[in-house]
């Protein structure tokens, strides 16, 4: 259920309802009038407080999960107090953003390292699941090309990446032709493939795998044989790599499994299934759509049926172009300080978007 922000509250409804999520987050008890008078300077008496409570409940923000209990937030409660309650911590931002730049270093590690790396720092700040997507390679921009000699007729195609990461495809070269295959001299088949490799690079260099495939090689001055072979090479793997990947990086699993909202098994069973085996189901939930590049899904709202006890929020990290490479987020119960996790996960989507802007040599 997705609130309709034409019911805007009061602001005494408001602060009792803020005052109730932040309880309820704290202490994963239902939250009684009496409790709020006391941890809270609401300035009302306890009377009213009741009374507010009764018209959040009828609205649908709150309700009680036992006729004697005090009340809880619902899916629509909580969606009410991300939209309209509360903004993102700064102090959290900062933590993560001072935490980022400490530990990490990308000079040296993997993109895959530091992705993960990445991960475990905002699982262990926000307490929850964190989740990273692999940068969709068909963003990535070409930065350099080598070709490797093999055999008298076979060449390693080795395509280097603005996230320095590679790509590689072994490539037969046409027999009984003018080129590489021809030379015999080690010297002179190395000094060949250097002129090959650069030439293709000053082609392709600041290109993106996506454009790459849907080049056209004639315009191109390929008068040998060898490099025509090499082109189309080139056209297959950057056709290849534009297939969607659902590559996600998990980390944080067992701590928040702990959390009471995971205490049934069957819940805990499928949700951990979900992340195991399930993760090409997640990709389309932490995309970006319609240029909003903040997401964030709450109980029911979940397409999922292991999710519908959880919260999802996630932020695209992008290019020096604000081309999206890929997705950050976290995963807990919605019992969650939003305020809190919505800072870190776009602390860290802005941190990873400046070092893949500093990788990125389309400039």
């Amino acid at each position: 259920m997705v609130f309709d922000k034409s019911s805007s509250l009061n602001p005494r409804q408001q602060q009792v309802m803020r005052a109730t999520v932040r309880h309820y987050v704290s202490t994963a008890e239902p939250v009684g009038s009496r409790a709020l008078l006391e941890a809270f300077d609401l300035n009302v008496s306890a009377a009213t407080i009741r009374n507010v409570m009764g018209a959040l409940e009828r609205s649908g923000f709150l309700y009680q999960p036992h006729t004697s209990a005090g009340r809880v937030p619902s899916d629509s409660g909580y969606r009410l107090y991300v939209d309209e309650l509360i903004k993102p911590s700064k102090p959290t931002a900062q933590r993560i953003d001072q935490l980022l730049t400490q530990n990490l270093n990308w000079q040296g590690w993997s993109l895959e390292a530091l992705l993960q790396e990445a991960a475990q720092i905002l699982a262990h700040l926000s307490g929850y699941i964190a989740l990273v997507t692999m940068p969709r390679l068909e963003n990535m921009v070409v930065k350099h090309l080598q070709l490797v000699k093999i055999s008298a007729d076979q060449v390693l195609l080795v395509v280097v990446l603005d996230s320095y990461g590679t790509e590689s495809m072994l490539v037969q070269l046409p027999r009984g032709i003018t080129g590489v295959g021809t030379l015999q001299d080690d010297g002179e088949i190395d000094r060949e493939l250097q002129i090959l490799s650069n030439f293709l690079t000053a082609q392709l260099c600041g290109k993106p795998l996506s454009e790459i495939s849907s080049l056209d090689w004639h315009e191109v001055d390929t008068r040998e044989h060898h490099v025509l072979a090499l082109c189309q090479a080139i056209n297959d793997l950057a056709h290849r790599k534009r297939q969607p990947q659902t590559h996600i990086l998990v980390t944080g699993v067992k701590d928040v499994l702990n959390q009471p909202e995971f205490a049934e098994q069957s819940q805990l069973r499928n949700l951990v299934a979900l992340l195991a085996d399930g993760r090409e189901q997640l990709w389309p939930l932490m995309c970006a759509e319609d240029n909003h590049p903040l997401k964030i899904w709450i109980g029911e709202e979940n397409p999922l049926e292991p999710m519908q006890g959880c919260a999802l929020i996630s932020s695209t990290y992008c290019n020096r172009h604000s081309t999206p490479l890929g997705s950050v987020g976290v995963m807990g119960p919605t019992r969650m300080l939003y305020e809190n996790t919505i800072a870190a996960v776009e602390a860290t989507s802005s941190y990873l978007s400046e070092i893949m802007s500093g990788l990125d040599v389309s400039q």
